[in-house]
């Protein structure tokens, strides 16, 4: 029984030792593929918004704020939406059966009055819930309000998007604080498409704004600060990592299968030929971003899906176990079922290098990474019991693969450093540093745990659970982590 067991760890023990290997040398393509593109752009010149402002190639815009339970923070984020620097936007606030006074709240504060004429639904597969009504501001003309019945954040962006009247839309969270030229930021990649391309969809990046001095819902140069919270800290390294070291990586090479929900920008008819949102899904943001790459495979088309690497939004970041844990549990949960659904892609030639190296990235490395982590733990004190590795070798190939994932974290704090500068307090990249060293010992077990948690939720099919996260007062109001499903 004894020698069965020790084949059996020889044999799992060698798969897990090249999974890190494998996963080493990706980790190390993509920081290098990252490092390169940042340098190559660090000498451009910035870009003179003034005039992209007054060009006839800028597009107009339909900012869509889905609200659910909104009266706190609602009108704040609609102030701050009206004063953005951009040419031409409308802003459709969708109430999705709010049971506080979020509706009555946006009515008197904007003037609002009922719209006598009807919108027709039609050219999206997912009808959207009956709308009540419709009402147009007397202040400010290019301000919608729809009044809905409940049927979740999907079903209010997607009555949103038939609403809109521009070719391009933009998701964004109540809780999203912008960049003074985000919406130019992220439309940059649309305007300087080559000839014959199409960029369908394009994410910026998104900060954490924990720490930070809101002013009228921006917040301006050198205005950024970093909270002394240690789980904060965290997932700011969290997020240059996953920014700056993966989505400049994959975009570069159309594979990425993600763009932030919390700000990103849409063409409006893939979307609606796509079918719009889906509803049944927690990660209907990358769900979306899927079904739009395997629309434009199957239709052999040359659109791409851009990542925009300057910061364009911020937004606040959970500051306990709790509401971290509940998160992540919720982004793993996400990510499993956008995969599952477009399964087919996995491995298939018909979808080029989405279907050879998104997908398979996405599944081994994100998704599954949890488990494989977690049984290389379970490995080395299983083959300690068996004494059939050598304690000596176990421990420092331990210690190694732990600071490995501390200086690839510190690496991605020199990236933003290096490219970005959006910490500019010496005190504050000192904290990053400290912290990112620390990370692999404390943070990453933790994450790692409730990533776990969240795929075998996904995979017993429980009930869907978003959780509530309690909003500090320098930080918008908002819903993104409520439940607004009916």
């Amino acid at each position: 029984m004894m020698d069965i067991a020790s084949r059996i760890f020889v044999w799992v023990d060698r798969l897990i030792f090249a999974y890190v290997i494998s996963v080493t040398g990706i980790y190390l393509i993509l920081f290098a593929a990252s490092a390169h593109k940042l340098r190559k752009e660090a000498g451009l010149p910035d870009i003179r918004y003034e005039d992209v402002l007054s060009s006839h190639y800028t597009p107009p815009l339909s900012i869509l704020v889905p609200a659910y339970n909104e009266e706190a923070g609602i009108v704040s984020s609609i102030r701050s939406l009206l004063g953005i620097n951009y040419s031409e936007y409308e802003i459709i606030v969708i109430n999705d059966g709010s049971k506080d006074n979020t509706l009555d709240a946006v009515i008197r504060e904007f003037d609002m009055y009922p719209r006598e004429d009807k919108f027709i639904w039609y050219g999206m597969e997912r009808t959207p819930k009956p709308i009540r009504q419709v009402y147009t501001s007397r202040l400010h003309r290019n301000l919608l309000l729809i009044d809905k019945e409940n049927g979740g954040k999907s079903d209010a962006l997607n009555a949103g998007i038939l609403a809109s009247k521009y070719p391009y839309f933009v998701s964004l969270d109540g809780d999203t604080v912008l960049d003074s030229d985000a919406f130019i930021k992220v439309m940059k990649p649309i305007m300087e498409a080559k000839p014959g391309e199409e960029i369908i969809a394009s994410g910026g990046s998104v900060n954490i704004a924990n720490g930070s001095v809101i002013d009228n819902g921006h917040l301006g140069k050198g205005q950024n600060r970093l909270a002394r919270n240690p789980l904060v800290m965290m997932q700011v390294i969290e997020y240059f990592r996953a920014f700056l070291m993966g989505r400049i990586s994959l975009s570069r090479f159309n594979i990425l299968l993600l763009v932030s929900g919390a700000f990103s920008v849409f063409r409006k008819d893939w979307v609606i030929r796509a079918g719009g949102y889906e509803l049944d899904t927690i990660g209907e943001d990358m769900e979306l971003v899927v079904r739009l790459h395997r629309m434009a495979r199957e239709n052999k088309s040359k659109a791409r899906i851009a990542y925009v690497p300057d910061p364009v939004c911020w937004t606040e970041a959970p500051d306990n176990l709790s509401l971290l844990r509940r998160q992540r549990i919720r982004w793993h949960r996400g990510l499993y079922e956008s995969l599952i659904r477009h399964k087919k892609m996995l491995f298939n030639p018909a979808y080029g290098a989405i279907g050879f190296a998104g997908m398979p990235y996405f599944l081994f490395v994100e998704l599954l990474g949890p488990l494989v982590e977690l049984l290389g733990y379970g490995s080395v004190v299983f083959g300690l019991w068996l004494e059939a590795i050598d304690v000596q070798f176990a421990i420092t190939l331990f210690i190694v693969m732990l600071i490995y994932g501390s200086f690839l974290s510190m690496g991605a704090v020199l990236l933003e450093e290096w490219g970005l500068r959006r910490y500019p307090n010496v005190s504050d990249l000192l904290y990053l540093f400290f912290f990112a060293l620390t990370e692999s010992f404390w943070y990453r077990p933790l994450t790692c745990f409730w990533r776990l948690e969240g795929l075998l939720r996904a995979l017993a099919s429980t009930k869907r659970e978003w959780g509530e996260m309690t909003r500090k007062p320098s930080i918008l109001t908002s819903g993104k982590d409520r439940n607004s499903a009916a």
